[in-house]
C-alpha cells in the first residue's frame, strides 16, 4: 500500500471504522540516516491513537535503531515488519517476502527489533507471505522464529511471492499457521467485503484480518466490518453522491497533509478505484483523473448523478493489482543456496526503495 495509506488515507478510513491503521512502508535506514522524504512520511492526524508504522529493512543493528527513533521521537506505538513484498526492486536485494527464507537473519531482526521496542513498552508484528515459491515455503518456521522472539502477532498473506497478487489466496495456510504458533496470527488476502473477513475467519481461527486492497476507493469497508464482527445489521451500500462526498473528503484531507496542488495530483490515483463499475462517461473519469484544486474538483463531482446506486456487480471483485504469476522471483545470486544468511553483506539492500 505504497503511496496509499498516509496520513489523509488513514484518517478516511478510520472516521468510517474500528481498527489499526498502519502507514505505508518506511525503510528503517531512511530513518537512521534521517533522509527528509523518508521523515517526511512520519505524519499523523491527531486523532491517530495509536502511531503505527510498517517498517522494511534487512538489517538487524539498523531495525532496531529505528524502532528507537520512532518510539522515542515520533510517538510510534506500534511497529509492523515488512516481509511480505513481492515486488522485484524489493526481493531481488534480499528484503520483503525473499527474506523469511534466511532463517537466521530473521530470528535477529525480529529480535533486535522486539528488544528496541520492548524498552518503550512498544509490540512489534511482522507481515509474511508463504514463501517464495511453491518449492521454497517459509511461513511455518516464521511463525515460531516470531514467536521465539518475542513479537506480539504475525500477519500473513495466503500467497508465495512468486504469485505476486493473481490467482486465489490460500487461506488454508493461515489455518495452518494458526495450529503452529501460539501468539495470534492475523490473515490477510482476498478479503473485498466483510463477509470475506467474517468467512476468514471461521475458516482459519485468525485472530482478525489484515486489509490491503480491498479498501482502495472503498473507506466505508471498514465500517462494514465492524458491523459484520459485532453483528450488527450491514449499511446500505454508497450511492454515487456518496461516493462523490468520500472523494471530497479525501481531497480535503490531502490537501491539509501537504498543499493543495500536491494533495490534489495525489488523489488522481485513486479516482479509477473510487469510481470502479459505476456508469461515468469516459469524459468525467478523464476530467476527475486530472483535477487541480479543490474548485476543480467540485465542478468535476457536481457533474454526477448522485442517485446512481452502487454497482453490485463489484461486490467481491478484486481490487487494485492483480497481474500474473512470475515464472522465477528476483532475487540475489545464490540467495538459496543457504537458509541462514547470517554473514550477508545487505548494505545497499534498501537503496531506492520508498515502498512496495
Amino acid at each position: 500500500m505504497a503511496g496509499i495509506t498516509n496520513a489523509a488515507f488513514r484518517q478516511l478510513c478510520r472516521e468510517f471504522g474500528a481498527g489499526l491503521y498502519v502507514c505505508e512502508m518506511i525503510t528503517s535506514r531512511g530513518i537512521v540516516e534521517r533522509d527528509r522524504k523518508t521523515l517526511g512520511m512520519l505524519k499523523f492526524d491527531p486523532g491517530e491513537a495509536v502511531r503505527s508504522v510498517q517498517l522494511y529493512g534487512v538489517d538487524p543493528a539498523t531495525m532496531a535503531t529505528a524502532t528507537e527513533i520512532l518510539c522515542n521521537e515520533y510517538g510510534v506505538g506500534h511497529v509492523d515488519l515488512n516481509f511480505g513484498c513481492p515486488v522485484p526492486k524489493v526481493t531481488r536485494k534480499g528484503g520483503g517476502a525473499a527474506l523469511p527464507y534466511k532463517r537466521g537473519r530473521l530470528a535477529k531482526i525480529l529480535t533486535a527489533t522486539v528488544r528496541a521496542g520492548e524498552r518503550y513498552g512498544v509490540p512489534v508484528t511482522m507481515k509474511t507471505r508463504k514463501g517464495i515459491d511453491e518449492d521454497h515455503l517459509t511461513f511455518l518456521d516464521a511463525g515460531r522464529i516470531a514467536q521465539d522472539a518475542g513479537c506480539a502477532a504475525i500477519a500473513l498473506h495466503g500467497r508465495t511471492a512468486a504469485q505476486a497478487y493473481s490467482g486465489v489466496a490460500d487461506w488454508d495456510s493461515i489455518g495452518e499457521l494458526v495450529q503452529t504458533v501460539e501468539i495470534p496470527v492475523l490473515g490477510n488476502g482476498d478479503i473485498w467485503e466483510a463477509s470475506d473477513a467474517v468467512a476468514m475467519v471461521r475458516h482459519t481461527g485468525v485472530a482478525g484480518v489484515v486489509i490491503g486492497r480491498g479498501c482502495l476507493g472503498r473507506p466505508w469497508l471498514f465500517r462494514d466490518l465492524a458491523d459484520a464482527f459485532a453483528g450488527r445489521t450491514g449499511q446500505l451500500l454508497p450511492r454515487l453522491g456518496e461516493v462523490a462526498a468520500m472523494v471530497r473528503r479525501h481531497a480535503e484531507l490531502l490537501a491539509a497533509l501537504t498543499n493543495e496542488q500536491h494533495g490534489l495530483t495525489d488523489l488522481r490515483k485513486h479516482m479509477a478505484w473510487y469510481l470502479k463499475g459505476f456508469p461515468v462517461g469516459g469524459e468525467i473519469r478523464r476530467g476527475l483523473g486530472m483535477v487541480s484544486s479543490l474548485d476543480d474538483l467540485d465542478r468535476k463531482l457536481s457533474r454526477l448523478d448522485p442517485d446512481v446506486e452502487f454497482p453490485r456487480t463489484e461486490l467481491g471483485q478484486p481490487r487494485g493489482r492483480q497481474g500474473t504469476p512470475r515464472e522465477r522471483v528476483a532475487l540475489p545470486e545464490g540467495w538459496l543456496d543457504d537458509t541462514v544468511g547470517d554473514d550477508l553483506d545487505l548494505a545497499e539492500a534498501e537503496l531506492g526503495i520508498s515502498g512496495g
